[in-house]
């Protein structure tokens, strides 16, 4: 009898122990994919204040993020390594000069935050 009952103490808590999945009470499990787009249009809109030289999908100061990506995803490259400084522009070099500015700017963001900013930027090409 106390065989039976030791047990059924062992299976019981080798049951109770194992890991059961987290429930999440209605908190996403990971980040959207929007979520992260929208955090990236927010950065590019304002403390990025890239929308001052660049536009969607036309040419002012700087070249549109439509040709500025169409460029980096043709040459396999990540606008997130130029945006810290680590890569030579591919982009309109000529204009480097005038860039220089807001990469002292998008130096200081976090990885997060600039992987938001290219996922905006990619998510305006057609």
């Amino acid at each position: 009898m106390k065989n039976t009952f030791l047990m059924a103490v062992v299976i019981l808590l080798f049951i109770g122990c194992q890991k059961s999945p987290k429930e999440n009470f209605g908190k996403s499990t990971e980040t959207a994919p929007n979520q992260i787009v929208e955090k990236g249009k927010e950065l590019f809109f304002g403390v990025g204040m890239c929308n001052t030289c660049h536009k969607t999908d036309q040419k002012i100061i700087g070249p549109s993020v439509v040709e500025i990506m169409k460029i980096y995803q043709e040459k396999d490259a990540s606008v997130v390594s130029f945006l810290q400084g680590d890569m030579q522009p591919i982009v309109a070099p000529e204009q480097y000069e005038i860039m220089k500015a807001n990469l002292a700017i998008t130096k200081k963001m976090s990885l997060e935050e600039l992987e938001a900013l290219e996922a905006y930027m990619l998510s305006v090409v057609p």
